[in-house]
């Protein structure tokens, strides 16, 4: 069934969201301040919207993609914003990565205005959600994780009720915790392979199946060998993640000395202007310093 959505929001993550469920046959009116991303969008069967405020009015449900809660609070409750124009009972799919403290001040503030709210962070990034096979984990009441499904199932194959609102941002927190992690290991033990003149790209099939197999490892090894830096996430997004992991092991006296190591890495990264590059540029913090500066 054909569905009225409204996507605020035509990133990297929310163009690739919004070309799937134009795909997949729904009504799609999309909002962004970047016109060339609302055009690439329109070009492929959408159509435009002056303000979030009049397309979330033709529409049931609001998808929000954004980079920080300020921006989902500017965008739903900011003039021309969301709730200007939303008709009660609208519901809110708020899919950006944000702290489940902020969620939750948001999903109250919705719900002053007559909407309804459900935060679902994804896992899988853009690649996955053009083919439907993203991983989200949704935080709402029972019926409203209900609801939304009818628009997130073209863009997922594992959807879980984690709990009531902010329990999907903090199983979000947890994957990216495990996500940083794994880069980090993964980017490390390929640089000890290649130093020790193992043919690091054979690693991935040798290991297939054994217990240090991942997904992360058979899809990064390979990348991390070759140097592939295309960029299908940013390294300081991680920062941003990982900070609200961190944040959240402070209030929860939680001791995550990995986490906070692997976090400091990313921020050197950062740091030294590699912050909008994917987690592939991890190999150059292995590779160490160009010695050709320094003779």
């Amino acid at each position: 069934m054909s569905e009225r959505v409204a996507l605020i929001g035509a990133g990297a993550m929310g163009g690739a969201i919004g070309t799937r469920l134009v795909e997949t046959g729904n009504r799609l009116l999309v909002f962004d301040l970047d016109q060339d991303k609302v055009a690439a969008l329109v070009a492929k069967g959408a159509v435009a919207a002056k303000s979030a405020a009049e397309a979330a009015n033709q529409s049931d449900f609001v998808i929000t993609s954004l980079n920080s809660a300020k921006i989902v609070d500017i965008a739903v409750f900011g003039e021309n914003g969301v709730a200007a124009g939303a008709k009660p009972g609208t519901l809110v799919i708020d899919m950006s990565s944000i702290d489940p403290a902020a969620t939750r001040e948001l999903a109250g503030k919705a719900a002053g205005t007559g909407l309804r709210w459900v935060d679902s962070p994804l896992s899988g990034g853009a690649p996955k959600a053009l083919t439907g096979e993203l991983t989200l984990m949704a935080g709402g009441a029972p019926e409203d994780v209900a609801d939304a499904h009818k628009v997130l199932k073209h863009v997922s194959s594992n959807y879980t009720h984690m709990g009531p609102v902010g329990a999907g941002q903090t199983t979000k927190l947890i994957n990216q915790v495990l996500c940083a992690l794994g880069f980090v290991a993964v980017a490390e033990a390929t640089q000890l392979a290649l130093d020790a003149g193992v043919d690091a790209a054979k690693i991935p099939t040798a290991l297939k199946g054994g217990r240090a197999d991942s997904a992360l490892l058979q899809e990064y090894m390979p990348r991390y060998v070759e140097r592939d830096y295309r960029r299908t996430g940013r390294i300081d997004n991680m920062v941003k993640d990982l900070n609200g992991a961190m944040d959240l092991a402070r209030r929860t006296h939680t001791s995550m000395p990995l986490t906070s190591l692997c976090a400091e890495i990313h921020r050197m990264l950062t740091a030294a202007g590699l912050g909008g590059e994917d987690e592939a540029a991890l190999m150059e913090f292995f590779k160490g310093p160009d010695k050709e500066q320094f003779t």
